[in-house]
């Protein structure tokens, strides 16, 4: 009967052991999971950050192409009028000669 007894509280004793050690176990991983969640939570915050400011740094290339393409076109423009007038000044010059010409 001693052996019995013995036997059991034994049992119960390590059955009490593995509960304790089951949940210190439990609750360390609790804690990991809790410390790996805020972890993700900043990273996805400095992720979004991230895409953030590479958003606003592609806007400002595509405001500073479209500027620039703004500008060329205005030149483009202007040398485009310079001709006009060059080409306009030499047909008005050319016309006088020609009427000379003939009123000679």
């Amino acid at each position: 009967m001693k052996k019995l007894a013995l036997s059991l509280v034994l049992a119960l004793s390590v059955s009490l052991i593995s509960c304790r050690e089951t949940t210190e176990k439990a609750k360390d991983a609790a804690s990991q999971a809790e410390e790996a969640m805020e972890e993700t939570g900043k990273d996805l915050k400095e992720a979004g950050e991230d895409a953030m400011d590479a958003a606003k740094e592609v806007g400002e290339d595509l405001k500073e192409a479209g500027e620039k393409a703004m500008d060329s076109a205005k030149e483009v423009g202007e040398d485009a009028m310079d001709k006009a007038k060059e080409i306009g000044e030499d047909v008005k010059d050319a016309t006088q000669e020609a009427a000379d010409k003939v009123s000679q």
